[in-house]
């Protein structure tokens, strides 16, 4: 167990991946509160299920050693500047966000290059670090597993402070993944949307790899490509098939029979879902 006075940490956003950080961070000890637009009155059914305390988002960096942004990109232009500029010295701000822009409308200077998390430091005014952005949330609640265990998946943390990315590796492997440091800020490009890295669940071998083989000139593409199949897909295919779709689409698994069968189900799912659409557009 974590002293709670030891790490306080602040959420804003109480979706997927803010639920699934704050269920888990407070099993481990410790304390943490969690704001979202609407106001604390609207969080009471998450922290019951979290154990998380609801808090107003003008409040929610008082007193936090880390402060969590778990929500669309499209809303980071919206956050109060108040709440970081309150901030104690040396907290860390950590982006936990993704860019899609059929989901959060078009960002000039991402598309033109500019890495995700440099453009999220840049509305905020101040620093900032790149994890828990790479695996999908409910992965964060199911698949830690102790150090050593050779499934162990490995989660980039980039940011160009050093003493901080020390510290959210940290976390991550206190929540039970193995911490890959990523290097500065500036190539947190290599595990945004798109490249091999996204949504692959690999081990620290694998991960290493696959930051190596991200391309700037396909992940766009990539990226939208996987947001549209995504879309087509009831919600609730199984996690666990779309994780070994994106590694088979890595370039892992390709010797694994099972791959290939969930590739096959996963287009045959789709089929069916486009014969729906075009029939239900006939009607």
């Amino acid at each position: 167990m974590k002293e709670n006075y030891m790490r306080r940490i602040g959420i804003i956003g109480a979706g997927h991946v803010g639920g699934a950080l704050a269920k888990q961070l407070v099993g481990l000890g410790y304390a943490v509160q969690i704001a979202n637009s609407k106001g604390r009155h609207s969080l009471q059914e998450f922290a019951t299920a979290t154990g998380a305390r609801p808090i107003d988002i003008a409040d929610v960096s008082a007193g936090v050693d880390v402060l969590i942004i778990a929500i669309p990109l499209a809303r980071v232009r919206d956050l109060p500047k108040s709440v970081f500029n309150t901030l104690a010295e040396g907290a860390i701000i950590v982006d936990a966000g993704n860019y899609y822009p059929l989901r959060d409308g078009v960002t000039p200077e991402i598309d033109q290059g500019l890495p995700e998390s440099q453009w999220v430091s840049q509305q905020l005014g101040v620093p900032v670090v790149k994890a828990f952005n790479n695996i999908i949330a409910s992965r964060l609640v199911t698949e830690g597993k102790p150090e050593g265990d050779r499934h162990r998946i490995a989660l980039p943390v980039a940011g160009d402070d050093l003493p901080s990315r020390s510290a959210i590796m940290e976390l991550v492997e206190a929540l039970g993944f193995s911490a890959f440091d990523a290097g500065p800020i500036a190539e947190s490009w290599r595990q945004q949307p798109g490249q091999p890295a996204y949504c692959t669940d690999p081990t620290s071998a694998e991960l290493s790899s696959l930051l190596a083989r991200a391309d700037r000139r396909k992940a766009a593409s990539n990226r939208d490509k996987a947001a549209k199949i995504l879309a087509k897909l009831p919600s609730n295919y199984p996690v666990d098939q779309l994780v070994r779709a994106s590694r088979f689409s890595s370039g892992l698994d390709r010797l694994r029979p099972t791959s290939w069968l969930v590739m096959l189900r996963l287009g045959l799912t789709i089929l069916r879902a486009r014969a729906f659409s075009i029939n239900a557009e006939s009607v």
